[in-house]
């Protein structure tokens, strides 16, 4: 029997557990939007930008734990799509992206929006740079298979997205049934390795006979699930825990054994024991720049004193940045339970070390109390602390919390307390501006139960799109935006102050990172004096037809946010806020920019004299340097 691709396709997702494709229409995938009318569990949510369908498809694959599917077409839909995808891609987030593109007759014709500068009918190359594969449909029959490999390759090894490029004509196109047969005996998973006894006997061993070990956490650790598998371990052998901004919940910010984060916007402490550890144990990081303070020795590791073991489901990142004793590729659930078995045979008893736990408490209660403040201060605009404090106080445990670019990403993370593993979700590897405002969509729709919102600057919020408040009206997702208003792309605007000046009237001080006009007076000439400027984010949001106001006091936040949270539709609030620089107690590269390149060693990758960075980085790289 012969059937329309598209309609195949479709009982090929349904089969496969896709609950939602997240698109944007065009005239090579209206066939596919016929299709997905009459689909029978299956919900097409419709967007604005394609952007916002791949960043609501990654939030929806972050919290569902499988592929987010999104649909686009061809040309602009897909080159409109990518930063998204790449985000994902950086991200290590599962997705299957299905684009469609020009007739396969009219290849190099050079037919409507065909990608054909230099290539003809090749618009997958453009992907090519950071999915895990992409094909191209050439006939019909082959889809069925190509289905198959693109969700496997989504899902399996570091999971990430996969590119499938569709000419228009082949969604058209019948088909004999018989040949999607394979897909009905295909698995859906696929077993990911574990550590051979040995190597787990091995690290074990180190483990249990290093004198200042430390385990080092990163965003593998939730992407495996393997939270009550750390814990289980670190708690057993008293070793403390380090993470990544990706690892933040690995297991809670409050456990008496988490460090807290390291790098650049790290802690004193945290730094403190990983400089100073003689082993540690990295599970599924990338040792990306900010988060080893751009790999400077002695600032947040010391390979002249520690020595490294690493486990990542992704070889290529087995010692990249660091030299490492061991190092094995193994899903990080099955690796960390096998390492507890070995540990316990090895040592029954276990491990306890009182002191340590001690030193951790005292400073987490002397880092809020030094916050305390600042977090209770009633002025206005309000402080980024005072905001979080306010969350902090109304929002459940559990609630699903997406972050953008800046302070509700680097603040959020150094002092943001996240006690369920995976209630946060940052852009990390690509560090995307406007992530957070269509992630939640994804999200919400993955956990309906949760509350889900975002913490997102107005640069970041603008940069999303604001059309995506349509999407959440339309299909009717009650999510929350909280957009952090410093009239400013914040942490840039930061930088250029500090390493800048601008003393030109006619022109702002801080040139293309704060938002400022010049408005006229009476008579229509324009004022010598620059003004803060933002557009009503609030008033836009109504626009659209949902609930949103904007904070005229600090006490006003609270009981806005409560209401926002109690009418279970979406709603957006927007808080003026500060500017306020978050404190970075590591070294990023940036700062070498602006000190004299003969106070730089670029080739030991490290400063050789600190003292124009100043403050306490200053103080551990001399410290730290030969």
């Amino acid at each position: 029997m012969k059937k329309l691709v598209s309609d195949q396709l479709v009982d090929y997702l349904e089969r496969r557990g896709v609950d939602y494709v997240f698109g944007l229409c065009g005239h090579t995938v209206i066939a596919m939007l016929d299709a997905f009318s009459r689909a029978k569990n299956l919900r097409y949510i419709s967007v604005r930008h394609e952007q916002i369908a791949a960043t609501a498809a990654d939030g929806y694959a972050r919290v569902a734990h499988k592929a987010g599917v999104m649909i686009c077409h061809l040309g602009p839909g897909l080159t409109n799509a990518t930063t998204g995808v790449a985000n994902a891609a950086f991200d290590s987030i599962p997705m299957v992206v299905i684009a469609g593109d020009v007739p396969s007759y009219y290849y190099g014709k050079h037919p409507h929006q065909e990608v054909n500068m230099h290539c003809d009918g090749s618009q997958y190359d453009i992907y090519k740079p950071f999915v895990k594969r992409a094909w191209r449909v050439d006939r019909p029959e082959a889809f069925p298979e190509i289905m198959d490999k693109a969700f496997r390759l989504a899902e399996s090894g570091r999971p990430g997205p996969v590119l499938i490029s569709v000419p228009m004509d082949m969604f058209s196109r019948e088909i004999e049934t018989d040949c999607w047969e394979r897909t009905y005996m295909d698995s859906h998973e696929t077993i990911k390795p574990a550590l051979d006894p040995a190597t787990a006997k091995a690290i074990a061993k180190e483990l249990i006979e290093a004198k200042n070990p430390v385990i080092h956490a990163g965003g593998g650790v939730l992407l495996a699930q393997a939270s009550d598998e750390l814990a289980a371990l670190v708690e057993f052998l008293d070793i403390p825990v380090s993470r990544t901004l990706m690892g933040q919940s690995c297991i809670p910010d409050n456990h008496p054994l988490m460090l807290g984060q390291t790098g650049f916007w790290g802690f004193e402490l945290t730094h403190e024991k990983t400089t100073k550890a003689d082993r540690i144990l990295i599970l599924g990081s990338r040792m990306a720049e900010a988060d080893s303070s751009s790999w400077y020795k002695g600032v947040t590791f010391n390979q002249s004193i520690t020595k490294f073991m690493q486990i990542d489901i992704d070889p290529t990142e087995i010692g990249r940045n660091y030299p490492v004793m061991i190092g094995a590729v193994a899903d990080l659930k099955h690796a960390l339970a096998q390492i507890l078995e070995a540990a316990k045979e090895l040592k029954p008893e276990g491990i306890s070390h009182p002191e340590l736990r001690k030193e951790i408490a005292d400073f987490k209660v002397n880092f809020k109390k030094e916050n305390q403040a600042i977090c209770d201060d009633g002025r206005f605009p309000m402080t980024p602390q005072r905001i979080l404090r306010d969350v902090k106080a109304l929002v459940p445990e559990d609630a699903l919390i997406f972050t953008d670019v800046g302070w509700n990403k680097n603040g959020v993370a150094q002092q943001y307390d996240i006690t369920v593993p995976g209630a946060i979700n940052h852009p990390s590897g690509l560090a995307t501006m406007g992530f957070g405002a269509g992630a939640i969509l994804g999200a919400k729709l993955a956990a309906p139960e949760r509350v889900v919102l975002t913490l997102t600057g107005d640069g970041g919020f603008g940069a999303a799109n604001p059309c995506v408040i349509a999407t959440a009206k339309e299909q009717g997702i009650p999510v929350i935006w909280i957009v952090m208003n410093n009239s400013a792309f914040g942490t840039i605007a930061g930088l250029e102050g500090l390493h800048y000046t601008n003393e030109k009237e006619s022109c702002p001080q801080h040139l293309g990172t704060e938002f400022k006009i010049r408005p006229a007076d009476a008579e229509g000439s324009f004022r010598q004096s620059w003004e803060s400027y933002s557009p009503d984010w609030a008033a836009i949001a109504r626009g659209y037809g949902i609930k949103a106001k904007k904070i005229a006091s600090a006490d006003e936040f609270a009981e806005v946010l409560k209401e926002a949270l109690e009418c279970n539709e979406p709603y957006l609030i927007d808080v003026p806020m500060e500017n306020i620089a978050v404190p970075t107690p590591g070294v990023w590269n940036i700062n070498d920019i602006y000190t004299k390149k003969d106070t730089v060693d670029v080739c030991n990758g490290r400063l050789k004299f600190a003292d124009e960075m100043g403050g306490k980085a200053a103080e551990v790289v001399r410290s730290q340097a030969d």
